[in-house]
């Protein structure tokens, strides 16, 4: 039998009975499992491995359409992909759910029910994660040739519990019962180097090369993830590195009683993808970071290079017409010196015909405005882990510094600004810099950040090369965050104007005309509070009851202090002392929900959640206090939460420090659903604000040029002693109201805000020894000010719910369809490639 007629097989059913057959024969025969007493986790697996076997047909149609055209590709490296649940997601795009949910329930199964024994897969941590999985739908969607590069961690960040309030940090072992979604691929693998050195070579012909000799190698071996586009055909890949030993055992060593030993070499090199995001707080910690990064990029660029000789020889001339490297932030930027050490040392290319290609190839997207946040690196570690890079960083510095010099000619302090190498007392290397240095394109993620970038952090890189510099507002997709997490209003939507809007966001504008409309009005409160149920079931799980009458008021997001989620809970505490007080004419009962996860190392995040939990647990206890005000801490927030988070909350909390947050994307979410934003001017706010209107958004704060004005004459222990309500607030956390068992607990909170007024100096204190560095005091009356709006807007429920409706429907802008296209225009330059279909497969 020949292997075309191995290979072509007829088209896979999608109908209830092929679908309930493949299901039963994967759970009685692959799984070997009989009768429903069997663990709840192979009824899953099943499942999942029946949708697994619909989308490897279209996969494979989708590689041939992009193998034959020989179309341009573009290869997003990014250090994260928060996926979530695959299954829901892929029945959803594949246009499976309802014959799906038919074929289970011969069996006496629910679909919503398998779907949530799914654990998140655990490869990313927060909104860079999330966006990169986003874009990878988007791509599918619009069927653009791209495939997404990542790790494949055994472990997740970590799993988040909380014991007496505080941040318990648990193995996340996400890969326990195995990941039906991936397909191992070791036909692929490829060696990366690290440690050894470099030497000169003759090569025979009288040219010197240089050569990255006495290394220790590690296998990276490739395991693929299809990522479906909606309803198209299009089965795109994401391709997950996981680090072996290329020595897996000693023999001799375990014959001579020396066991550890025997595994030692497999155990060093399965690390270096062992745990997303190793505590950097130590030295170690670091070096595994900075193996992850290298191991990553490494991995990739060979399996891109190896695929193009494969296909066209070792003939680079087109190459960079074919090809986009896009590093999701600063993370994969060891790819420029790793891409022009591949060129030189494997393929023979010159150093200008190398840069040539990597400068035409690779681009460059920020995610943060945090200087603290952007990757540098001890010369000296680099040098030891990776010599051969080190030098190649060199070389592209000094040739840089130079054209510096000809454009500002005797202006040292500038080249010393640009310069890749930080030359402190320890040398570092500034990765952003040499990110900028070699990408063709720059982008932000949105307006302000990027104007911030070109007029701030990266201001010199800016006057150098303006036509670098662009825009590219972040989204999400709506697929998931709305059609699938939001069931209820994505059908009420599709029956009011159609179903358009899945893969056109633009359309949700036609939702402004039912504002005003009495009876959508009503339906679209019904499906809100039919949501909140599904979240308070969560709640009393945890032991707290309250009503869907009350306001959901969320901030869910990673712990950090310029997210401010200490100037959430002071105003929760605010709120408190009010009702205990008696001051709560026209009150509006209020749920806060809190959550997400502090690093491992960053003890003043891990303090505010304790805090959060103290007070949660106070005001959740006093008889006084009932039903006017909840507070909740959601554990282990990840994106399958969210999906329950996001379609009840009323109130979206966005309150950073202006000119902190990047964009965001919780925002996005959020008002897709219905939320109505309170937040400061940060981020993708200003664009939220200017989608959906002023009368629609609670705006409170500083901008990004007070903030900075302000710091030169800042007093926080003014504005607390001319605010009573402030001074209650803070003396309830003074004088342990929130830890009475735990005198001094949340001091270096305290101290954080606080300062002490006899020592005072507003410049020298703002520079040297900042004090309240994220304005929490400065912000705390608006921010008061702006929730009295709240409370007063959804006391009018008809007010409330069509400020609702027009959030959704202004929301369009903000699906990752738009951004991705953008990309492709300005960016990448793809074409669309339409995949294969298969004989009886629904498109």
């Amino acid at each position: 039998m020949g292997l075309s007629k191995l290979t072509k097989l007829p088209a896979l059913g999608i109908d209830k009975e092929s679908l309930a057959s493949d299901y039963k024969r994967y759970f009685s025969y692959f799984l070997g499992r009989e009768g429903r007493e069997s663990e709840k986790h192979y009824l899953y697996f099943a499942l999942a491995l029946t949708i697994r076997d619909r989308l490897i047909e279209r996969w494979k149609g989708t590689k041939r359409a992009y193998d034959e055209s020989g179309c341009p590709r573009s290869h997003y490296l990014s250090m994260e992909y928060l996926l979530g649940r695959c299954l829901g997601n892929a029945a959803l795009n594949l246009n499976l759910e309802n014959e799906l949910a038919a074929a289970l329930q011969a069996y006496g199964l629910k679909l919503e029910e398998l779907t949530t024994l799914e654990p998140d897969a655990g490869l990313g941590n927060g909104g860079l994660g999330r966006l990169a999985a986003c874009f990878l739908d988007s791509c599918a969607t619009l069927q653009l040739p791209v495939i997404g590069y990542g790790l494949r961690y055994e472990y997740g960040m970590f799993r988040q519990t909380i014991n007496n309030g505080y941040q318990v940090e648990e193995p996340d072992n996400w890969l326990r019962e195995g990941n039906p979604w991936e397909i191992k691929r070791p036909e692929y693998k490829q060696r990366i180097k690290f440690g050894g050195r470099t030497e000169y070579v003759d090569d025979g012909s009288g040219n010197w090369r240089i050569r990255w000799v006495d290394t220790k190698d590690v296998l990276a071996v490739p395991y693929d993830i299809p990522i479906p586009g909606y309803r198209n055909g299009t089965v795109n890949t994401l391709r997950l590195w996981k680090a072996k030993a290329i020595h897996v055992f000693d023999l001799g060593k375990f014959n001579a009683g020396e066991y550890p030993e025997a595994v030692a070499e497999e155990n060093a090199a399965e690390n270096i993808t062992m745990v997303l995001y190793p505590n950097d707080a130590t030295e170690h910690g670091k070096e595994t970071r900075l193996r992850q990064q290298y191991f990553l990029v490494s991995a990739s660029l060979q399996d891109v290079l190896h695929d193009w000789v494969h296909r066209y020889g070792e003939n680079f001339t087109k190459f960079a017409e074919k090809n986009r490297f896009q590093l999701n932030d600063t993370h994969p930027t060891c790819a420029i010196p790793e891409l022009m050490r591949l060129l030189m040392d494997v393929y023979n290319l010159k150093w200008e015909e190398a840069w040539k290609i990597t400068s035409s190839t690779v681009a460059y997207t920020n995610h943060t405005l945090l200087p603290e946040a952007l990757e540098r690196w001890p010369v000296n570690m680099i040098g030891s882990l990776l010599p051969r890079i080190l030098e190649i960083i060199y070389e592209i510095n000094t040739r840089f510094l130079a054209e510096v010099a000809q454009r500002w000619p005797h202006d040292t302090d500038r080249q010393i600004r640009m310069s890749i190498i930080q030359e402190d007392e320890i040398k570092q290397v500034r990765m952003a810099y040499l990110a900028i240095i070699a990408s063709f394109s720059v982008n932000g993620v949105a307006a302000l950040h990027t104007r911030l970038l070109e007029q701030g952090l990266f201001r010199d890189f800016s006057e150098f090369w303006p036509h670098k510099f662009n825009n590219k507002t972040n989204g999400v997709t709506p697929r998931r965050w709305l059609a699938k997490c939001n069931p209820r209003l994505a059908s009420l939507i599709t029956t009011t104007i159609g179903e358009g809007w899945v893969t056109d966001l633009s359309q949700l504008r036609r939702l402004a005309s039912y504002a005003d409309d009495k009876k959508f009005r009503a339906r679209w409160r019904d499906i809100k509070q039919a949501n909140k149920k599904q979240l308070l079931a969560v709640f009393s799980h945890h032991g707290i009851q309250a009503g869907t009458d009350s306001l959901f008021d969320v901030q869910v997001k990673r712990i950090h202090e310029y997210k401010r989620q200490l100037l959430n809970v002071l105003h929760i505490i605010h709120l408190y002392d009010r009702i205990i007080r008696g001051d709560i004419a026209n009150w509006v009962p209020r749920c806060v929900v809190i959550g997400g996860k502090a690093a491992p190392g960053y003890q003043m995040a891990k303090l505010i959640i304790k805090l959060i939990n103290n007070v949660a647990t106070v005001i959740n206890h006093d008889p006084k206090v009932g039903d006017a005000l909840k507070v909740f801490f959601l554990p282990n927030y990840g994106v399958s939460a969210m999906e329950i988070i996001c379609p009840s909350a009323d109130l979206s909390e966005q309150i950073s420090t202006a000119g902190k947050e990047a964009s965001g994307t919780g925002n996005m979410k959020f008002m897709m659903n219905g939320a109505i934003t309170i937040g400061t001017l940060d981020g993708a706010n200003i664009e939220i604000r200017e989608e959906v209107s002023d009368e629609n958004f609670f705006l409170f704060g500083l901008t990004a040029k007070e903030v900075q004005e302000t710091r030169h004459h800042y007093d926080p222990n003014a504005i607390i002693a001319g605010d009573e309500d402030l001074q209650r607030v803070m003396h309830l956390l003074e004088s342990g109201h929130f830890n009475q068992f735990q005198p001094g607990a949340f001091n270096p909170v305290l101290d954080s805000i606080r300062v002490d007024s006899r020592i005072f100096n507003p410049i020298i204190d703002s520079l040297r020894n900042p004090r309240d560095p994220w304005m929490v005091i400065a912000d705390f009356r608006s921010y008061v000010n702006a929730q009295r709006r709240v409370a007063e807007a959804y006391r009018d429920q008809e007010r409330w719910t069509r400020m609702s409706i027009l959030n959704t429907a202004a929301s369009g802008k903000f699906s990752t369809d738009r951004t991705i296209k953008e990309y492709n225009t300005d960016i990448w330059r793809l074409d669309q490639v339409p995949a294969y279909s298969t004989e009886g497969i629904s498109m």
